[in-house]
């Protein structure tokens, strides 16, 4: 399994990535392995402003459908549109053109707080 350096995760295997005051989040790629085959991404929340494990969206995957949550409080400023024709990018490159939405955080300092690599691997892998 891959789990970039960079990034921080959530115990609900979500990495958030800080660009600028900017924040990219997606689903982790052990999140994308359990869920299996994805073939619909849901994101209705675009400019609204959400706390720390809201609910922002749904992924559909063969099997099962899954809630998303937020890592951290802020509003969603921008949702992948590459996902509604391919939502199969969530599983071929989770960490890049598979992210899910950009959001402005409230407070950047809270991103830290958050699993490193090494803290969600361990929670995975236990």
């Amino acid at each position: 399994m891959n789990f970039p350096k960079d990034l921080r995760y959530t115990k609900d295997h979500e990495w958030i990535r800080l660009e600028g005051d900017v924040a990219v989040v997606g689903i982790t790629e052990f999140a994308q392995s359990e869920l299996g085959d994805i073939v619909y991404v849901e994101i209705e929340t675009l400019n609204q402003h959400l706390g720390a494990d809201s609910v922002f969206g749904t992924v559909e995957a063969v099997k099962t459908v899954s809630d998303l949550f937020l890592p951290v409080t802020g509003t969603i400023t921008e949702i992948n549109p590459g996902l509604n024709d391919q939502p199969e990018l969530i599983n071929n490159d989770p960490y890049g053109e598979g992210w899910m939405i950009k959001l402005k955080p409230d407070d950047p300092n809270e991103i830290a707080g958050l699993l490193t690599a090494e803290a969600y691997a361990s929670l995975v892998q236990g």
